[in-house]
């Protein structure tokens, strides 16, 4: 009999960094915050990444045996009722990356086909822009979804193929940046006046103390997914000595990186020139600065202005082709992946049986579909909002970054309950002081509530509705459909 091969510490820093490490986060830190989003990138490592990663592997680990996941851990912890909600409220998160990375997947294909983002003058049939993206979105989660439904899976593989040129990508970016750095001199596109442009962004959004703490929600999501490494403690060589020292290092790593990152930016971006344009929104961002670096990098090195404009696009062109590849792949398991996860996780006789029903495929089809109406309405709602391209993008992104911070408060609410069961094996222990553990824990809370809020309570302030409904809207809908959900399911098997 083959004994399994254990992983390593090495193997597991870098399935952690490729978990976590997100080349777009880096650009959409720079566009938001500039330099200042390098403290909260730091601030979210230490409050929020370190500690949860640890609490996230003594959940994977105690509860190995179980095949829910999210809903196991808080099932075990706080009970049925409460695992359910929060497991809905996960699954929205995912809901809402397919509503964005539908609309989204649009930028990096045309991207790749002209060499810059052409949607924002795409018309159809009289549509605006958004609207037309709105449409291709819907026809995209369709076509996805009859084709995941149909279990082929394989196109799946090419996500891997997008995240081994996201990697090549961010090695072309740091290099580059490099000998511009020579090039130029030490001289910077985005210069630093001292200890203020590490505090004080050149965003006019970011400027009241309200905005800028909102900000580690974007910081959070960062850093986000360290969840699905729980499940790999077992499989680790000495896991009680390497997860921990796992944990530490990747953290250290991940946060040098992200931070070097969105400081190389300002090597070869000026804030105002490059970012302060109406062309300019955080769907496009990435292929903005790319273009902008290639188009530097010829200028700096004396190319001709022709030559310097072939290699902007040829960059652009290339990220472009990485993020599509990454999108594809991603959104075949996504559509599928999360939701038979929670369906088959959770106590079957709460759900309709077609619901649980799994077709010739293994694929819970018509929950697919549900879920692909869902996106859909809500994906319409918001391109015929009558929105433009930045604010339609940005209702996106702080979507998305809300609505998978929330379901954390579940799960480190949950820990310290999860700590004081006495019939559950712990083969891995990180928080061995209660009260310790408590004050970590209350901290976290505080902070991601502070940054949830803030995050909703901003385009409030600026009487900015429409972004502060669809901001909120996730966690709260969703949450409403799970308490009603369950307490009829559960009224239902009572009769």
């Amino acid at each position: 009999m083959k004994v399994q091969s254990k992983i390593s510490l090495t193997g597991l820093i870098l399935m952690i960094f490729s978990t976590i490490y997100g080349f777009a986060n880096t650009t959409v830190a720079f566009a938001q915050m500039g330099y200042a989003s390098i403290i909260w990138y730091i601030f979210a490592a230490i409050v929020f990444f370190l500690p949860s990663g640890l609490m996230f592997a003594e959940y994977g680990s105690a509860f190995k045996d179980d095949h829910g996941g999210f809903y196991s851990w808080l099932s075990e912890s706080v009970g049925e009722k409460t695992a359910f909600v929060g497991t809905f409220i996960w699954l929205s998160s995912w809901v809402i990356w397919l509503v964005s990375t539908s609309s989204k997947v649009w930028i990096p294909l045309t991207t790749l086909l002209t060499g810059s983002d052409k949607t924002q003058t795409w018309h159809f049939m009289g549509l605006t822009p958004i609207q037309t993206v709105g449409i291709l979105a819907l026809i995209w989660m369709i076509a996805i979804t009859f084709f995941s439904s149909k279990g082929i899976d394989s196109i799946a593989r090419v996500g891997s193929i997008g995240g081994t040129f996201v990697m090549i990508l961010t090695g072309i970016f740091v290099v580059a940046s490099v000998i511009l750095l020579f090039a130029n001199h030490g001289q910077l596109q985005e210069p630093i006046h001292g200890a203020v442009s590490f505090i004080k962004s050149p965003n006019v959004g970011f400027q009241s103390p309200i905005a800028v703490f909102s900000f580690v929600v974007y910081a959070i999501f960062a850093y986000g997914g360290m969840e699905s490494m729980g499940g790999i403690v077992d499989d680790l060589d000495k896991p009680e000595k390497n997860f921990p020292k796992g944990i530490l290092i990747a953290t250290l790593f991940v946060t040098v990186f992200y931070s070097l990152c969105i400081f190389l930016w300002g090597i070869s971006t000026n804030w105002s020139k490059v970012i302060g344009g109406d062309d300019v929104n955080l769907g496009n961002i990435t292929y903005v600065l790319m273009n902008n670096l290639g188009l530097f990098f010829g200028h700096s090195l004396g190319l001709s202005h022709a030559t310097s404009v072939m290699l902007g696009s040829l960059l652009a062109r290339f990220t472009g082709l990485s993020m599509f590849l990454g999108y594809f792949g991603s959104f075949f398991i996504l559509t599928y992946s999360p939701l038979k996860s929670f369906i088959m996780g959770s106590p079957k006789e709460l759900w309709p049986e077609k619901m649980t029903k799994l077709n010739k495929n293994g694929m819970p089809a018509y929950a697919m579909w549900i879920q692909a109406a869902i996106v859909s309405v809500i994906v319409l709602l918001i391109s015929f909002g009558g929105s433009g391209a930045q604010k339609f993008y940005l209702i996106l992104t702080d979507m998305g970054n809300i609505s998978t911070s929330v379901p954390y408060l579940f799960l480190i609410a949950a820990f310290p309950f999860f700590k004081s069961k006495q019939n559950i094996e712990r083969p891995f222990v990180a928080f061995k002081n209660k009260t310790w553990t408590n004050i970590i824990v209350a901290f976290i809370l505080i902070i991601l509530s502070l940054g949830i809020i803030f995050t909703a309570v901003e385009p409030i302030l600026q009487h900015d509705y429409t972004t502060a409904f669809w901001t909120i809207i996730g966690p709260i809908f969703f949450g409403g459909v799970a308490l009603i959900f369950y307490s009829s399911q559960s009224k239902r098997l009572k009769k």
